[in-house]
């Protein structure tokens, strides 16, 4: 049986380190050895009561000084570049890199003669030069690249290597999750889960309520309550009564099970979504949706079906349908009850095995 040396940078709740972690911990119970090579505390640390993975850890965090943070991350490539050569004399082993970023590990898999996978979850080519220099590297070292959707795939020039797996969530996850149609309807609560990053569009969702003071809304920004209050005092927020804020979340079922409606708002301009984790989430708890139009993420919605397509720039198209879809109790329960449906045709298991035969190919 392959064993699978892994790398992730920064191990914290967002979409790929919670994606990896479904994939670690099916691969665990099937009795695959793992070391897991990542920064400290986030998602990944839950795997840490499974005997068969072994965690190396390392302090890191990103810095608001951006020559801080480029500087901790050329010493986290150092450190897994070296530490990659204590694998050097194992047989079958394969370098399952999560991320463009940990560049160093894959670089000395390829010099050791190691099977490199890379699970790829961004989209350098709509990002900076950074980003487009490491996916030129990434195609340089890997043997196979796992994407996330075919929008993603189509910008990679190495086509023949390129499998894509969308993503899944955790069965125990969607377990958890009590579809409600019509308590759904009756709520009037509208939920969106990102970041501080501009390009998330915390401030066009802030805009919104208070467009639509009639309904409630519900930020879960994946950052600490400081620098959320720095991020408020920074661009002169004030917080209307129909909005709450909340920090960083282990769990975030209780708000799907507390929300009509769920909203991306990444701006395409800027940043575009290859998969998009919280509308699978949503739709799995029976609710519709409201995304950008273009990306992996555009690829799971229909218009007028399980949900729309209207991107952050045309906001006052976003506020005219939310106002449709939670005052029409008819189109409402047909969204929800598509949106459930198209949830049904990811899998936690499928995905699983399709990256294991991935990680096991010669």
């Amino acid at each position: 049986m392959t064993r699978i040396i892994c790398f992730h940078l920064f191990n914290d709740y967002s979409g790929s380190p919670k994606v990896l972690k479904i994939v670690l911990e099916g691969l665990l119970k099937k009795g695959y050895q793992i070391n897991l090579i990542t920064s400290t505390g986030g998602a990944l640390d839950e795997l840490l009561y499974y005997k068969n993975l072994s965690k190396h850890s390392y302090p890191y965090r990103f810095s608001n000084n951006p020559i801080v943070t480029m500087l901790r991350y050329y010493m986290v490539q150092l450190y897994t570049f070296i530490l990659t050569f204590r694998w050097l004399f194992y047989k079958d082993v394969t370098f399952y890199i999560n991320t463009l970023l940990p560049v160093g590990p894959a670089l000395a898999g390829r010099i050791m003669g190691k099977r490199v996978v890379y699970h790829y979850h961004e989209n350098a080519f709509v990002k900076g030069t950074f980003y487009k220099v490491l996916a030129t590297i990434m195609q340089k070292l890997a043997h196979k690249i796992i994407c996330v959707s075919e929008y993603q795939a189509s910008f990679l020039q190495q086509k023949k290597c390129v499998i894509t797996v969308p993503n899944a969530l955790p069965q125990n996850f969607v377990n958890r999750l009590t579809p409600n149609f019509q308590a759904a309807f009756k709520r009037k609560h509208i939920l969106m889960l990102g970041s501080l990053k501009l390009y998330k569009s915390p401030l066009e969702f802030i805009e919104l309520t208070k467009r639509l003071p009639q309904f409630i809304f519900v930020l879960v920004i994946n950052d600490t309550k400081e620098n959320i209050n720095i991020f408020i005092k920074e661009y002169k927020i004030n917080i209307s009564k129909n909005l709450t804020i909340y920090p960083q979340q282990n769990d975030v079922v209780p708000f799907y099970n507390q929300t009509s409606l769920v909203l991306n708002l990444s701006n395409k301009k800027q940043f575009v979504e290859t998969f998009g984790l919280t509308a699978l989430e949503a739709m799995s708890a029976g609710l519709p949706v409201i995304v950008p139009t273009e990306g992996g993420i555009a690829e799971m919605v229909v218009d007028g079906e399980n949900g729309y397509k209207i991107d952050v720039q045309n906001l006052n198209q976003i506020a005219e349908c939310i106002k449709t879809i939670l005052s029409d109790e008819t189109l409402y329960m047909e969204l929800a009850q598509n949106a459930l449906a198209y949830s049904k045709r990811f899998s936690e298991a499928k995905m699983v095995n399709s990256i294991e035969m991935i990680l096991n190919r010669k």
